[in-house]
């Protein structure tokens, strides 16, 4: 029996640089707010020439492990959770502009877990988020008939529940989602009257939280986001 060829691929040299960059990165070697070491330095140390070194500096860059400023060394980034997801929106937001099942892909999945998280913030909730949730509220009602106003804190309302879990993943998970819908989230409130349907069931959301009634928030939700997921539209 023949056996199987293996053939070896032979890698770009910023492909290489770029692994063991990110090993000192991971290693804790370089930690976030470190200056990553110079061009002349990498060179040196890793017997390549300046355009590898900054091929994979870019690389870096691109999936937001450094920031690079013109005139500075290249720093190293605090990862967080918003900050892995701000990676892809742009590549979201392609998708869904091209694919009206992603659309409805992505209003379901919106559903499934903001569901979960009402759940999980009336097992929660202080007294503090209530407030919070309310004088959201209240700046909602007064953004009526200014349109951004109202969406910014409409999407600022549906982050702070998902914040209450505590799990900062929770909450960029319904950053991103909020965003990449954002793009379909124009002329359907302050031009149909329907923003004030959008006060009342925020309002019976917060009432179901603050008395600790998971069934109820969820109820809440879930009549909320079945109105409102027609809205939106590609």
């Amino acid at each position: 029996m023949t056996p199987a060829i293996e053939q070896i691929v032979r890698r770009k040299l910023s492909d290489e640089v770029f692994d063991r960059l990110e090993r000192m990165i991971t290693s804790g070697e370089l930690k976030p707010g470190d200056e990553m070491p110079s061009e002349r330095v990498l060179m040196e140390r890793f017997g390549v020439g300046r355009p590898a070194i900054r091929e994979a500096m870019q690389s870096l860059a691109n999936k937001g492990l450094v920031n690079i400023s013109h005139g500075e060394r290249a720093k190293v980034l605090q990862l967080t959770a918003q900050s892995i997801f701000r990676q892809v929106d742009l590549t979201a937001k392609i998708m869904l502009s091209q694919s009206a099942d992603s659309l409805e892909y992505l209003k379901s999945a919106r559903i499934f877990f903001e569901r979960g998280m009402a759940r999980e913030a009336a097992q929660r909730a202080r007294q503090n988020d209530i407030d919070d949730l309310r004088a959201i509220i209240a700046r909602q009602r007064r953004s009526l008939g200014h349109a951004e106003d109202f969406i910014a804190a409409d999407m600022q309302f549906h982050t702070r529940i998902a914040q209450i879990s505590g799990n900062p993943i929770f909450a960029a998970v319904s950053e991103a989602m909020l965003a990449w819908l954002k793009e379909y989230h124009t002329e359907m409130l302050i031009w149909t009257g329907k923003e004030k349907f959008t006060l009342v069931e925020h309002e019976e959301i917060v009432e179901r939280l603050a008395a600790n009634d998971a069934d109820g928030a969820e109820a809440a939700v879930l009549k909320h986001l079945e109105r409102s997921r027609a809205l939106y539209t590609k």
